[in-house]
């Protein structure tokens, strides 16, 4: 679990495409200080499991369910990329409840500090104006939101933190909306389901 707050950008040394995987190894000298094979990195938004880690570097591999759905499978070496290590559980929820699981691609209307993101229909009901949203692994709050695209204010903080000031339109985004709102889709769509009901004992 994450929280949306990127503790570093990294900047990418290799991307390796070798049979079914996509190596990507990252320097960060940050992020990289506790990274234990095995454990987990928010890259752009995009939880993946540290394969390999080294002094100021790690390594994790993408499969193509990973590349196909998120914008990692554009990456170049030398591309900047927004991390995050998981929420402790005695850590501040700074930002909103992120799981690191890409719901779509969105496409960069207008950037910065008014950034606009056009959204894929299937995400546009999940998007309400001081909703929370997580664009490239940030969490932040929409402005305004119309039937194709939302808005959220770039402070200068986060702006100067993050690889969203140097987003330009037409630039691929990776979007995860708020987990809360897709669990009450689920349950309001099962209104009809016969209740759970406790086995007499």
């Amino acid at each position: 679990m994450f929280t949306g707050i990127v503790e570093e950008v990294g900047r990418l040394r290799a991307v390796e495409r070798t049979g079914v995987a996509t190596r990507l190894v990252v320097d960060s000298p940050l992020v990289a200080t506790d990274a234990a094979v095995g454990g987990s990195i928010a890259l752009d938004g995009v939880c993946l499991t540290v394969i390999d880690a080294g002094d100021g570097w790690w390594a994790a591999e993408a499969v193509p369910e990973t590349t196909g759905r998120s914008t990692l499978g554009s990456l170049r070496p030398g591309d900047r990329v927004n991390l995050e290590r998981p929420l402790r559980p005695d850590g501040r929820l700074g930002g909103h409840l992120v799981q690191g699981h890409v719901d779509g691609v969105g496409q960069v209307v207008a950037p910065a500090p008014d950034l606009v993101v056009r959204v894929p229909p299937s995400l546009a009901a999940y998007l309400v104006a001081k909703g929370s949203v997580a664009v490239d692994g940030c969490s932040l709050s929409v402005v305004e939101v119309t039937e194709d695209t939302f808005s959220v204010a770039i402070v200068p903080h986060t702006a100067a933190v993050t690889t969203l000031s140097a987003k330009v339109a037409g630039d691929a985004v990776n979007l995860e909306v708020d987990v809360i709102a897709k669990y009450v889709e689920r349950l309001l769509g099962a209104g009809s389901a016969t209740p759970y009901a406790p086995v007499p004992r």
